[in-house]
């Protein structure tokens, strides 16, 4: 990524970057370069969440569709799609964009998401999506589902874009869920979505399975509720001791 790039990204990501901090920035040899890019994303990360209420924790449900599994194989991310949940509350506040890309989606990934190469012609570049996503969730957790699959193209792209790690939490699903039902062995999102009432819909769209994703996140946040958990904190303890 060319420095100018990497610089306007960064503008639209805080809006707090001064002039002399772009200049410095265009000297790629400058000492503190690292360090300035650390400071930016310590000015995205969410503050400790572990104690917040389930009740109250605010998150926001994403999901990638990508070209693989792959990103340091080459595999781009395609879409972003994202729901704003407060405790078990879905609101209606979403975000959705394509992802211009240089790779086009095979004839598979097509069939499956339903993203051409043309769709992809006219899409933003990532560092443009990335920062309204960055816009979009600040002040939240993330939740994902298999969210293994997000970390991994979340921490090329910072990385890609910012020569930074992405060190924001993401909270998978499946944490809830092997705590509400042990004995539950498929975590596909259609299956999940199967065994608590979840209607499937525009599956492998990022907003649509988002949506779903936001459903499930709702489903058990009430249920560990039910079961004694106040908080993420003791949902993490009890999911360690699980093994």
């Amino acid at each position: 990524m060319r420095m100018n790039h990497m610089i306007h990204y960064l503008k639209q990501l805080s809006g707090k970057v001064n002039p002399s901090m772009y200049a410095s920035m265009q000297d790629q040899s400058n000492p503190h370069h690292i360090s300035m890019l650390r400071q930016m994303q310590k000015e995205m990360k969410m503050k400790n969440t572990l104690e917040v209420p389930l009740n109250e924790l605010r998150v926001v449900v994403f999901d990638l569709e990508t070209t693989g599994f792959y990103p340091n194989k080459g595999d781009a991310i395609l879409s972003i799609g994202a729901v704003k949940v407060t405790g078990e509350t879905i609101e209606k506040d979403t975000f959705y964009s394509l992802v211009q890309s240089s790779t086009a989606p095979s004839d598979e990934v097509t069939t499956l998401t339903g993203i051409t190469e043309e769709d992809l012609e006219s899409a933003p570049p990532l560092s443009d999506v990335l920062a309204r996503f960055y816009q979009f969730m600040k002040g939240h957790t993330l939740v994902a589902h298999h969210a293994k699959h997000e970390q991994a193209f979340m921490q090329h792209a910072s990385w890609s874009l910012m020569r930074a790690n992405f060190d924001h939490r993401i909270v998978d699903t499946s944490f809830l869920i092997r705590i509400v039902d042990p004995e539950q062995r498929g975590y596909q999102l259609e299956d999940c979505c199967a065994n608590c009432g979840v209607e499937v819909k525009d599956r492998h769209h990022a907003l649509g399975d988002a949506k779903m994703t936001a459903d499930l996140w709702s489903y058990y946040v009430k249920k560990v509720q039910e079961l004694g958990f106040t908080n993420l904190r003791e949902v993490y303890e009890r999911v360690a001791r699980m093994g």
